[in-house]
C-alpha cells in the first residue's frame, strides 16, 4: 500500500500520484490550480469539536488520535475505496497543517492502512 503524506503548501509534484485533501477547510493562500488536488474528502475531515480542541491544547495528541479514529471508523464505507485505490496507485493525502508529524493525515494513512 503506497501511502505519502504532503502539506498542501508544499510544491505538487508527479510523483505523488492520487492527490486527496483530508481537511474540512481549503488551505488559506492556496489555489485549486496550483494545489492539483484530484479530489477533496472534507466529509472525513475531524469535526470541528477535536480538532478546535487539539489546535487549542486542551486535547492532548493521544486523545485526539482515539477520538479522530472512532470518527473515522463511521466513514469506513468513504474510505474502503481509497485504501483500494493505495494498493494499485500511489495516493498522498494532502494537509495543511504546520506540523508534519501530528496531524489529522497521519491518522488516515494510519486507517487506510488497517482497512488494506
Amino acid at each position: 500500500m503506497d501511502i505519502a503524506l504532503k502539506r498542501a503548501y508544499d510544491k505538487p509534484a508527479k510523483q505523488d500520484g492520487h492527490r486527496v485533501l483530508v481537511d474540512g477547510l481549503w488551505p488559506r493562500g492556496v489555489s485549486k490550480d496550483e494545489a492539483k488536488i484530484a479530489e477533496w474528502r472534507k466529509e472525513i475531515a475531524p469535526s470541528q469539536t477535536i480538532r478546535k480542541a487539539f489546535h487549542d491544547g486542551s486535547l492532548a495528541w493521544g486523545e485526539f488520535r482515539r477520538r479522530y479514529l472512532k470518527e473515522l471508523m463511521s466513514h469506513r464505507d468513504l474510505l474502503r475505496d481509497l485504501a483500494k485505490r493505495a494498493q494499485k496507485e500511489k495516493v498522498t493525502l494532502v494537509f495543511a497543517a504546520k506540523d508534519e508529524d501530528y496531524n489529522n493525515a497521519v491518522i488516515v494513512r494510519q486507517y487506510l492502512k488497517m482497512l488494506g
